[in-house]
Parts: C-alpha cells; structure tokens; sequence
C-alpha cells in the first residue's frame, strides 16, 4: 500500500484538479518502490525522451474534472445518432484573406459528404461499421472516398487541397498537420485523386499514410482559382478517426490470416480462464470495443497520459502506454487495483462482466475506478487495443511466478525442520496470471522478434520507474533472451523459472535441498480463434519441458540474473516420489487432501511427512495455517502409500478468501537417505454459474427477456446481492440489485433489453455478495435485424442502470 499522495499526479499535475483520496490507494502485490525524477517519456521511452517542455502537441489541459476530453475534439458518449445516412455538411466558407468575401469565380465548397454512416461503402471497406459512431473512422494504409460539393464546376486549373490536423499545435514537420494535394503525389502515403465528376459534385479518393498517427482529426478543404483562395471552416461533423490497419500489409501491425482478425480485432467477446491448472475456470468477457463512447476513452487514455502525438503512430509506444494507464499507479490511470479483500469503496473485480461500464466511467469523471486485479486489467487492456486497431487477445499464465529480486528463480526458504521461513520468502507463485498479446511487428529489436508480443497492465513491478509492462516479444521469452526490451526478465521469470527449496543448516546458511523444474508457466491457454474452444499456447513461450533447449533458456536467463551460480549448487538423490492429490471441491462442501508416496529404491524408506494446510489468495499471498498433519510413513521396495486430510466445510468456511483458493504445503524427510520433500499444491473451491435463459426471439429495435436463475450453495445467507448485466448490441451495463438470498435457496429474475445491432452477441451476468463471488453465466443471443435497418444507435439498449432495486421473480427451497 502506498503511503501519502503519489509523486506522480500525472500529465496535469499542475492543474487545480487533484487526483481523488477516496477509494483508498492500492493494496497492491508487493513490488519495488517507484523511482521519480525523470519524466514518463524519459524513463519508459527513450525515443521521446529528448521532449522538452515547450512542446505544443500534447494538447491542452482539462477544464476541470467534470468535461476531460481528447484535445483532439474528443466527444463524450452523450447524444448518439442513428444509421441513416449522414447528411451532407453544407459550410459557408472564408476566402484566404479572412475577410469573409466570396468572389465571383471563386471555388467555394459548400458541402462535404464523408460517406461516414455504417452502411456506407467507407466504414464496411474499413471494418469499422461496427463502432456506435456517426463520424467516419478508418484504418491507415487505405484508401477511403470523399464527396465535395462545390458552388461550380471543377475545372483542370483548380487547384483542390486537403488537410488533416490533430492536437493543440499541428506541424507538418510532426504528422500532425497533414497536406494531401488533390491531383498530385503525396508525402509518406498521403495522396487524392479525382474519381469523378458529376456537375458540381467532386468524388475523390484519399489515400493515407500506413504509418500515419491515430487518433481524431479535423478535417479541411482548401481550393486556389483565379478568382482567389478558398477555405472551408472546421466542422465538428466532419472529423475523421484514423486507427491501426491490421488489414494492410505495410502496416506495422498487419495479420496475415482473416480467422485471426475476426477473432483478434472484431470480436466483442471472449473467454478469460482462471482458477488452477488442474481445475480451470472460465469466464466470459465483454470487451464492447465498438460500444458509443469507448473509442473516445481510448484516445483520451493517450491524452490523459500525455503521449506526443507525433508517438502515436507507433503500435510499440502506443501499447506501451495502455500498459501503464490502464492501471492508475503512477498517471491515475483508468482501475485501481485490490488484492485486499475488502471492496466495499469499489466494486470486486470479480463482479465486472466487461470493459464497457469501467472505460466509460473513466471517460465520464476522469477518476480512477475501482477495484481491478490481473483478469480485469487484461480485459480493459484487449478492449482497448482492439479498438485502437491492434489484434490482441487475453492470455491465462496458470503457476505464474512474481520474482522480487530479479535471480529468475522462485527461491522458498525453510528452517531446519522443513517449516516455511515467510518473512524471507518474498518471491511468490500466483495461481494464475492474466496478461494479453498483441500483434506487431518490432523494428526496435534484430529481425526474428515480430509476432505475438505481451503486455501486461497488472501493477507488479516497475518498468523505468513506471508500473507498465512490455510490449515483449514471446520469442525472446521462449529462448532466455533477457536482454530484449522491454522486461523480458521478469515476464520470463513468470513462465520458465525454476522453484528453487532453500534449506537453513546449522550454521546460519542456506543450502538448496529441491529444485522444482516444471513448478512454473505449467500453462499457457487463450481463447481459440472462431470458438470458445480453450487453445494451449505455452508451446509459443516454452520449449518442451526438460528438454535441452528449454534448460538451455533457463540457465541462459538465469546467467543474467542476481544469482547466477545458483545451478552450480544442486544435486541429491532422489528415489522417493510424490504426488498430491485434491478432489473436485465444491464451495459449501467437505473435501479431502491426499498425498501420494512412492519408493521408486530396491531398499525399505521411511519418510516423516507435515501437512501445512492454508487459505490463499490467488496472488500467491497465503493466510494464516488452518488445519495440519504429522505422520510418519513406512514404504516398502516398490510400494506406494497415501496419506489424506480431511477438511469440513466448517474448518474452512471462516478463513475463505477470494477466489475460494487454498494452498497445501507438504514437506518430508527420508530417513534412511536424507532425501527432502517439498511441494506446494494449490486447488480451489469452484462456484455455481448463473442460467441464463431467452424467452422469445431478439430483433433490433424489439423488446425481449431473458430469465437469470441462481441456486445459493452456502448454506448462509448470502446479504446484499448485486447483478450485473452487459452485452454489445445487446445490453448497456446494468447493475441489478437483489438484496439477500437465503441458505441452498433458488432465485430467478427477469429483465428485459432491446438489441441495438444485429448478429450473434453475448448477454452476460454476474453475481456478487460479501459472503459469494466469481459466480458468472453467458447466453448467445442471435439478434434479427429490423425491417430494411443495420441497428440502432439510441439507448433502446439501456444506458449505464446503477443501483437498480429488482424484486424476484419466484423463490424456491433447495
């Protein structure tokens, strides 16, 4: 937990606007204390950091706390329009000398046309008719039509130019003013030529620039005939939103296979796992990156951070960023983090159902939202990306290392009877680990590191005195490469370091007595392109298990470490082995733990086991030791033995934490051999899901129902019940509340929503209580579409419902 006001107040800090005090700061996983002096952009990017102050393209400061907007122009999700055709933008125009007079002969454009409404050839060409937006947004690197209405007929001696601007001060020389002479060759990409002419109608086709800047630009018409110089004025109904093109080839981020763009760039949803590796859960996510208002909070994410526009032409610098402001150490970023168990300031993370409702409240107040942890950060961080235009997926890292002292091992130490030393065991192994890959390429790094690079918004550790992450190539991480910018050690260290047991011997020093080689990154899953399959990538981070080029990596890795002799130190026999063994628990039920011994020798072993059994966050964070076991086991040459703990629902019920996750801690000694024993298991309690049933068909426009049906498995009551229900195109995020439900009772509510764009969606719930948590259901909607209509973009869909009071439907008895 931080102490005092942060340092780092952001790009503002001089504004009369202060970060809030309440919720209070993060209790966040331990990590190393941040380091100020330097700017963000000298210590995260060394490419920006030669700005000086008095650079005039970062935009300008907010007003105040109430109307922070992209100084881009950046609109907030009030009023949204619907899919009729846009019309045309008439202007009434000033001749060059600014005196307002229009001269016979002039050529004076009286109307603009952007073909911006979703049905129109511009937004489907571009795969972005999906956006909730009026305005025309497009994909760099590609061409896109424009009609210009003119008070006559274009002549060849006309002389037409377009411009494009973005920020406070826009210069050529940044790419923030741009020059796109009709007729002629443009600089970097940038060119127009004359499709037809129609009368006084002009169609043009405009070409953009496959590295230009994204973001939200004004837009321009400058014309020069011998009657004299024309200009149109700025209008608002006439910006462009340019985003990454993962369609062209010479964009940096290109994706050469279609199933991956759908999957990666387009999809709405998705699935993020979680839990353990023998017992994985999983949970949908609505990412609503077309949703109204959300590409605004993405931009005003870069803006709210400061980011040179002149930067953010660079996927490398741009997700970079994400990864720092999407959590709100340092910048006061979009989520606050909370591992403390205690979210009544907030919301608990496992009550989101998606990205939506936090973006928009960001976006909204330009206060930090609380609470996040990994899964939640990560699908903030996929929303965002996808928006912007980076294929990007949510990636599950199960036994997931956090190494506080950069030796790239996961060092235990114990005493001399094999009993954990926590006040020296500062490393520690997260049940699971949620970060995201985006697609790039790296022109940064040597040739063979584009692809699938990781970034990660969860604040661990600092990266250049900023609690950001990545991007990181997977390929450095797969062979060791530590060196390769940006935080390869660390992101290495979570997927192939070895769990190093550290013994106290008599003298005060500490010997290795166990090194575990497949303790860490066992698993490696993301969602699988076009289904909701589980797809296994650890192969992309790891070389196989034990082989030679998978120690290889390891001890490369580890040579650049704090303890690079650490290797050196190894070596006992061992023919005694064991398994743990936990049974498909079921929060609310009694479970059993066992332990498997085997002696794999020619000669009798005896070995004296110690059960340790312990409440865990997922984290990796352990409380206090609830219930333990001694025995001493005689096995025979070749035999097996199994040692069980039982545990009853009422000996863990008043020490459950989040997630419902407990640790089993074993240790043994042979005594014939000195050989050590030691594992650390981890299981968790699994949680019933909501049933989520359509009664009756979805059609855009048409009111429909759906039925939630939830079974309480405590036998508690479970008090102050919250709902939450979100789907794009479906359902804006509404908050449902409940009151109490009582002990193994039956629920079921209804609700009603109407679709606002058609195809197949998700519509997904949660349920949250003090007592309950990580309770989620998801049912696919196949929406029609209306009568002669794309979709709505009204709130038909139901704005943001907070606090709602919803009776229930029936109750029924277990």
């Amino acid at each position: 937990m931080m102490d005092g006001p942060r340092s780092d107040v952001g790009r503002w800090g001089g504004n009369p606007w202060q970060p809030p005090t309440t919720p209070s700061p993060e209790p966040e996983p331990e990590r190393r204390s941040r380091r100020g002096g330097r700017s963000f952009w000298a210590r995260c990017c060394g490419c920006c950091s030669c700005r000086n102050a008095a650079d005039d393209d970062w935009g300008p400061e907010p007003s105040d706390s109430r109307d922070r907007g992209s100084s881009s122009g950046t609109r907030r999700p009030g009023s949204r329009g619907s899919v009729s055709h846009r019309p045309i933008s008439w202007g009434s125009g000033v001749n060059a000398a600014g005196d307002g007079t229009i001269r016979e002969g002039m050529l004076v454009v009286t109307g603009v046309d952007l073909m911006s409404s979703r049905s129109d050839q511009n937004r489907r060409e571009h795969h972005t008719d999906e956006y909730e937006y009026d305005e025309l947004i497009v994909r760099r690197g590609q061409p896109f039509h424009v009609l210009l209405v003119l008070s006559r007929t274009y002549e060849s001696s006309d002389r037409i130019t377009l411009e494009l601007l973005i920020g406070n001060n826009p210069e050529v020389g940044k790419g923030t003013h741009v020059i796109i002479p009709v007729g002629k060759g443009g600089s970097g990409g940038w060119k127009a030529q004359v499709v037809k002419t129609n009368g006084q109608n002009l169609n043009l086709r405009v070409h953009t620039s496959p590295n230009a800047i994204i973001g939200k630009f004004q837009f321009t018409v400058r014309t020069q005939s011998d009657a004299g110089e024309f200009q149109l004025p700025f209008d608002p109904r006439n910006e462009i939103y340019i985003l990454f093109n993962p369609w062209c080839p010479e964009d940096i981020v290109y994706v050469d296979h279609e199933d991956w763009r759908q999957e990666y760039v387009l999809n709405e949803s998705g699935r993020i796992y979680y839990g353990t590796e023998a017992q994985i859960g999983e949970r949908t996510w609505n990412y609503g990156q077309f949703d109204h208002g959300v590409l605004d909070a993405c931009l005003y994410i870069l803006d709210r951070r400061g980011m040179p526009y002149g930067g953010r032409g660079d996927p490398v610098s741009v997700s970079r960023v994400i990864s720092a402001m999407v959590n709100s150490l340092d910048d006061n970023g979009v989520l606050i983090g909370n591992w403390s168990g205690d979210y009544s300031r907030g919301t608990n993370p496992s009550a989101w159902v998606g990205s939506v409702e936090i973006l928009l409240s960001y976006l909204r107040t330009g206060y930090s939202v609380p609470y996040g942890q990994c899964w939640v950060f990560a699908g903030v961080t996929t929303t965002v990306l996808r928006c912007l235009g980076l294929a990007t997926r949510t990636v599950t890292n199960f036994n997931s290392a956090h190494d506080t002292d950069t030796s790239l091992t996961m060092d235990i130490y114990f005493d001399e009877n094999m009993k954990p030393l926590e006040h020296l065991n500062h490393d520690s192994v997260w049940n699971f680990h949620v970060w995201n890959d985006c697609w790039m390429k790296r022109p940064d790094l040597p040739s063979g590191f584009d692809g699938w690079q990781v970034v990660d918004a969860t604040p661990q550790e600092t990266s250049s005195g900023i609690f950001c992450c990545g991007p990181c190539s997977v390929e450095s991480i797969k062979n060791g490469l530590v060196y390769m910018k940006y935080d390869t050690p660390f992101i290495f260290a979570e997927v192939n370091s070895d769990k190093v047991y550290w013994q106290r011997q008599d003298d005060g020093s500490f010997k290795i007595v166990y090194v575990e080689e497949k303790a860490i990154g066992t698993l490696i899953v993301t969602k699988a392109v076009g289904s909701n399959m589980r797809e296994d990538i650890t192969y992309l981070y790891k070389h196989p298990e034990g082989s030679d080029a998978e120690r290889k990596a390891v001890e490369t890795a580890a040579a650049h470490g704090s303890k690079p002799n650490v290797y050196a130190n190894r070596g006992s026999a061992e023919d005694v082995a064991m398994q743990v063994e936990a049974q498909d628990a079921v929060m609310g039920q009694d479970l059993n733990v066992s332990v498997m011994l085997t002696n794999q020798s020619s000669s009798p072993r005896t070995v004296k086991l110690h059960l340790y059994l312990s409440v865990t966050y997922y984290t990796g964070v352990t409380g206090t030791i609830f219930k333990e076991t001694k025995k001493e086991v005689a096995l025979a040459p070749g035999a097996s033995d199994r040692v069980t703990m039982p545990v009853a629902y009422k000996e863990y019920r008043p020490h459950l934490v989040d997630q419902g996750a407990m640790l089993l801690n074993v240790s043994g000694h042979v005594k014939e051999s000195g050989q050590v024993l030691a594992k650390q298991h981890t299981f968790r309690l699994r949680t019933p899901d909501l049933s989520l049933t359509l009664l009756g068909a979805a059609v855009v426009g048409q009111e429909c129902e759906v039925q939630i049906v939830f079974k309480n498995p405590l036998p508690v009551t479970l008090t102050n019940v919250v709902f939450r229900l979100e789907g794009s195109g479906l359902q804006r995020p509404k908050i449902l509340n409940v009151g109490d439900i009582g002990g193994n009772e039956t629920v079921t509510l209804r609700q009603t929503f109407v679709p606002v764009r058609p195809g197949p969606r998700q519509l997904i719930a949660s349920l949250d209580s003090p007592q309950l948590s990580q309770v989620h259901g998801v049912i696919q909607v196949d929406v029609a579409p209306a009568s002669g209509d794309r979709g709505l973009f009204s709130d038909a869909g139901g704005d943001s419902h907070l606090g709602e009071t919803i009776p229930m439907a029936s109750r029924g008895g277990a």
